[in-house]
């Protein structure tokens, strides 16, 4: 990232991630939510949807790791904008150091190369660096996190399978299966649109 039009696509880019993270952690609620209902209508169908209860409180649990996992995510977005911000601010004093390089003196360009422009130049190096590092660390939480929800959706299949043995809320508990299931997979939707994001990053 050399320019200011850089850091700009990382900040849009940086955008669009929050976004997707909000809608994350909107269905991880909304699953906390379900799981709690699932595992009262599990005690009322008793002994029968005894397994649906235990993995609809695992389900339960999932939510709500989700929703610190995207607590630390949003975190890291925020530490990305403010260091490209920081780029940006060094982009700006860049640009007047070279206005004034130009209308300067022969030794006053000297100097301003020997102080000004090497102390900038390296200080846009750092900022580079450091949102090189935070990308990195980005792209392997984003990989955690699949991991998480694959897990989630073995949850809800299993779920699935339990609820065929709820007798006379076999049905109902075969609804709320299915809604796990079609949720969680909202969520791996949002997470392969934060992946594609991350490999915009590093094809720029």
């Amino acid at each position: 990232m050399k320019s200011a039009r850089g850091a700009g696509g990382e900040l849009r880019r940086i955008v669009r991630i929050n976004e997707e993270i909000k809608s994350v952690v909107a269905t991880a609620f909304k699953i906390n939510l379900m799981a709690m209902n699932a595992i009262f209508l599990a005690k009322r169908a008793g002994q029968t949807a005894l397994g649906f209860g235990v993995l609809s409180n695992e389900l339960r649990r999932f939510a709500t790791d989700l929703q610190q996992q995207m607590v630390v995510l949003r975190e890291m977005t925020y530490g990305s904008v403010a260091t490209v911000t920081g780029l940006l601010k060094q982009t700006q004093i860049n640009r007047v150091i070279d206005r004034a390089r130009k209308e300067a003196s022969a030794e006053g360009r000297k100097l301003i190369d020997e102080i000004l422009l090497k102390r900038h130049a390296e200080a846009m190096l750092r900022h580079e660096e450091q949102i090189a590092a935070l990308n990195r660390r980005l792209t392997q939480m984003i990989a955690d996190t699949a991991q998480l929800v694959e897990l989630g959706s073995v949850l809800a299949r299993s779920a699935k399978i339990e609820a065929a043995y709820g007798g006379g809320f076999s049905s109902s508990l075969m609804q709320v299966s299915s809604d796990f299931e079609r949720t969680i997979g909202e969520i791996q939707r949002s997470l392969e649109n934060l992946t594609k994001h991350q490999v915009q990053e590093s094809a720029a």
